[in-house]
């Protein structure tokens, strides 16, 4: 697949204050809150496939370094502030301007170009996805670290509902025609989830994206943070596929 240049004081408190998530620089097209007509059968098409092969695919940050590295030496900036720009780069974290590098921030902005890169990570896997009746259920694999696990999604309504117990509805991400935009998207739907349950200690903050690319390739992210009877285990996954 083609590399895609594309974003507690108590455990019950806990889902109620995270700021955000972090595959969500993956939607640069526009939501709306309804599917439009005939919005079933569009989202069955870009649906994986039980025992679906899909390419494994990480988000890494785009930056000119080797610019940056020339222009830094040739000022005599410092080489531990230059070694921390890049080691938060590689963390996938966005560098924080340091004077001690010996030029502008003005420059330094020019130079960071922080758009993640989409791109595959070689490994592949085969789908642990079975079909029960209209829905999807999703199993576990080495690779997928169990972020899918127990997730099922119903075919007849569209609805995801996730191992912690809560259950959200899709809505369209539509074509992006933005110049600027890192993947050149025709459309897909997004599922954000959150709730949480005192009585049961369960909760679950995540956010599932389908995006359908040119070419007829599909994006699948999901990121979520979950409690499960009181246990905060947090992660993502992001895989690619042709349908």
């Amino acid at each position: 697949m083609k590399a895609a240049s594309v974003p507690f004081s108590s455990p019950s408190r806990a889902l109620l204050t995270l700021a955000g998530v972090a595959f969500a620089s993956l939607a640069l097209a526009g939501t709306t809150s309804l599917p439009g007509s005939g919005w079933m059968a569009k989202l069955a098409a870009l649906l994986p496939q039980p025992g679906q092969v899909v390419q494994l695919m990480e988000q890494r940050p785009n930056l000119t370094l080797v610019e940056l590295q020339r222009r830094v030496t040739l000022r005599g900036g410092s080489p531990d502030a230059l070694k921390a720009v890049i080691a938060s780069a590689a963390k996938g974290q966005k560098p924080s301007y340091d004077e001690r590098l010996g030029i502008p921030r003005a420059e330094f902005e020019r130079y960071l170009v922080f758009q993640p890169v989409l791109t595959p990570t070689g490994k592949v896997v085969r789908l642990p996805l079975t079909r029960e009746g209209n829905r999807l259920r999703f199993g576990d694999a080495p690779a997928l670290g169990g972020v899918l696990r127990g997730l099922v999604l119903d075919l007849g309504t569209g609805e995801l509902r996730t191992p912690e117990g809560f259950v959200t509805k899709p809505r369209p991400i539509t074509p992006s025609e933005a110049p600027d935009r890192t993947l050149d998207i025709r459309g897909g739907y997004e599922w954000v989830v959150k709730g949480n349950s005192p009585v049961t200690q369960n909760g679950v903050n995540g956010q599932l994206q389908l995006l359908h690319l040119t070419g007829g390739q599909v994006i699948f992210s999901y990121y979520r943070l979950s409690m499960m009877r009181g246990t905060i285990q947090e992660g993502g996954i992001i895989f690619g596929y042709s349908r």
